[in-house]
């Protein structure tokens, strides 16, 4: 580590300068005194000579010109994207048509923390304190599908709190309250492909009918499912469900209170929050469920994913050619 009176450093250079061009000094003699070479002795003689004391301080070693830098506006397009989407690297440079390395050099060029970094809500930089996820992913479609059902409040008719906001918003009486929406999922581990859909309840009858689907859908786009991934619900418990499985398909349950076994379609539900549920006021229930087919679609074949290096979870399946997801 360098210190104020090391040579060569400003006060070295000075003394140096001053050896050659006050005392006389030959760039032989000067550069042997101070363990440098003639060419660099040279240098700071001429620019003693030039500017004086101020020439003693380092220069940038930045180019005055970098033809193969990435252009000013994409990098404002990609510091855009990071500041109203609170997007990554990898999703950034699939929307853009970028390389992920140059999305994360334009973004450390910038300050811009890591999103772990980050609240999700609003972006101010907080302390991580949660150590780094044990990842994991199965090798092939099929081997191992994610299953939950997410509950989610309805909307009243004509729009709640987020159209007229708190304050304004009317109250609602207890007997003619919207109630809930339950959103079945099924996640697929290896490609992240996505099937959902929008029920009434979540007792068993009501899982066992939408895993059929479920199943049939994958089947249709030659997915076989093997193994499922479930929490510990009553529905998921029940004996009509293991019926429903068979033999050929082993149910695996997640540890109580570790919703983080089942991570991949927690995630799923937190995206849909953001892009769907909560991103823009919606005026009744109705518009919000005739949005989510549209979301799904974007989400498995043009949403990209930061975990699939960008891509959308449909490039992840080889036989999707042809089928409208």
């Amino acid at each position: 580590m360098s210190h104020a009176n090391a040579t060569l450093t400003p006060r070295g250079r000075l003394l140096l300068a001053r050896c050659v061009v006050i005392d006389r000094w030959s760039l032989r003699r000067a550069a042997e005194r101070f363990s440098v070479s003639q060419t660099t002795a040279k240098r700071w003689a001429d620019r003693f000579r030039a500017l004086g004391e101020a020439g003693m301080v380092g220069r940038s070693s930045r180019p005055h010109h970098s033809p193969h830098r990435t252009p000013t506006r994409t990098e404002r397009r990609i510091l855009g994207l990071r500041v109203s989407r609170r997007w990554g690297p990898a999703r950034i440079a699939f929307h853009l048509g970028l390389a992920v390395s140059t999305v994360g050099r334009v973004l450390r060029r910038y300050g811009a923390p890591p999103l772990r970094f980050t609240d999700p809500a609003t972006g101010t930089r907080i302390r991580a304190s949660r150590p780094a996820p044990l990842r994991y992913e199965r090798a092939t479609p099929g081997e191992l599908v994610h299953m939950d059902v997410k509950k989610l409040g309805r909307i009243p008719d004509g729009g709640g709190h987020r159209v007229h906001g708190r304050a304004a918003a009317r109250p609602i009486k207890k007997s003619v309250k919207p109630g809930y929406a339950f959103l079945h999922h099924v996640i697929d581990d290896h490609s992240r492909l996505a099937y959902s859909e929008i029920l009434a309840d979540e007792r068993r009858e009501t899982v066992v009918a939408f895993w059929a689907r479920a199943r049939a859908w994958f089947a249709d786009r030659g997915i076989t499912i093997e193994r499922v991934l479930t929490d510990n619900g009553c529905a998921y418990r029940s004996k009509l469900f293991a019926a429903a499985l068979g033999d050929n398909v082993t149910h695996k349950r997640t540890r109580p209170y570790r919703p983080q076994t089942n991570g991949k379609v927690e995630r799923f539900n937190r995206t849909l929050l953001e892009e769907w549920a909560y991103a823009r006021a919606y005026a009744s229930e109705a518009e919000r469920v005739a949005a989510y087919p549209d979301f799904l679609h974007r989400y498995n074949h043009h949403r990209g994913h930061t975990a699939l290096g960008g891509l959308p979870p449909a490039d992840r399946v080889t036989n999707l050619a042809g089928q409208n997801i």
